[in-house]
């Protein structure tokens, strides 16, 4: 396939250290995936609010992607840009704001992430009057389901439809629920949506056994990386550290450490983009080769840490892996 423009100007400018870095990433992506192996992505920060839906989509479509870990923030903002993107307020002067600034953002019921502002009323609350019914429908059944499963349950009922604001082609939730492609979410109670349901636990609406937590969430994952890690292996692809990092890659070593099973691929490549420090005993700011000494990754495993803001360089190596 031959490369387009963006591709074309990486390859030609992108010569030494991080973008140097940026291309051989990409590279080694694009052959993984030749070679018929497979790719997890996992999202930490606010890259659904930054809008990486625009090409991770597209990724998802052409099956560069075969599952994704992330966030339970990004596993919701993504849904809330697609119904709410025109009460979304950018700030590009967020640097100068005072703190009375911050109030009155609050007061006008504006939850800011650096310079965007997610609007409470037509994001949080439309997504809470729907999921509740979908929660409330497996509660009364007795029925237990993942965080994504519930999202995917909304996203498939139509009833969001009606608020599109986006192009639904450019919302990453829509192109991975389409293609059923399973979302590991560590951690979902540190999200809006889990709080919303932690209140109806406490106000004994619901159970809080009905969405599935941790434990589950990581037996999950172990079925999925022994069905799919044949072959050629499954990739490692971390936008930013944190739990949607550190969760996932962990599932290797429990296999062969914990549970003594000796015929456990190590994640077959490794790529992270980070503007972590390395390394202050940070996992966001470990290279990757400590993550040899965890179990994690092989010696041989191509690996690639490219030290730069994941919002430039993300799209970047989509575009790449695309043949944009």
């Amino acid at each position: 396939m031959e490369k387009g423009p963006i591709s074309q100007f990486i390859t030609h400018h992108y010569r030494h250290f991080n973008a140097a870095a940026l291309i051989d990433a990409a590279k080694g992506y694009e052959a993984h995936m030749q070679a018929g192996g497979k790719m997890m992505i996992t999202l930490g920060g606010a890259m659904s609010t930054a809008e990486l839906g625009i090409s991770l989509a597209e990724m998802i479509r052409q099956d560069k992607v075969q599952i994704i870990t992330c966030t339970g923030a990004n596993l919701e903002e993504d849904i809330m840009n697609l119904v709410a993107h025109s009460h979304y307020k950018r700030v590009p002067h967020y640097r100068d704001l005072t703190p009375q600034d911050e109030w009155e953002l609050l007061e006008n019921h504006m939850n800011r992430v650096t310079d965007t502002c997610i609007p409470e009323e037509e994001a949080f609350r439309r997504l809470q009057q729907h999921i509740f019914k979908i929660w409330k429908d497996a509660d009364d059944k007795g029925e237990r389901y993942l965080p994504y499963e519930f999202m995917y349950k909304l996203l498939r009922s139509g009833v969001l439809e009606q608020y599109y604001e986006i192009d639904p082609k450019n919302s990453w939730m829509l192109a991975a629920c389409e293609k059923n492609i399973p979302i590991i979410v560590p951690g979902w109670e540190d999200s809006t949506m889990g709080n919303i349901f932690t209140s109806y636990v406490i106000k004994g609406e619901l159970k809080a056994s009905t969405v599935k937590g941790g434990i589950e969430t990581m037996i999950f994952l172990t079925e999925w990386y022994r069905a799919n890690s044949g072959g050629k292996g499954v990739g490692f692809f971390q936008i930013a550290g944190g739990i949607s990092g550190d969760f996932p890659i962990c599932v290797v070593p429990m296999m062969y450490q914990d549970l003594e099973w000796e015929d456990v691929p190590f994640w077959a490549y490794f790529c992270q983009i980070s503007d972590s420090t390395t390394s202050y005993g940070s996992y966001s700011g470990a290279v990757p080769n400590e993550k040899i000494t965890w179990g994690k990754l092989a010696p041989d495993t191509p690996k690639f840490i490219v030290e730069s803001d994941a919002t430039i360089v993300a799209p970047l190596i989509f575009a790449y892996v695309l043949g944009w």
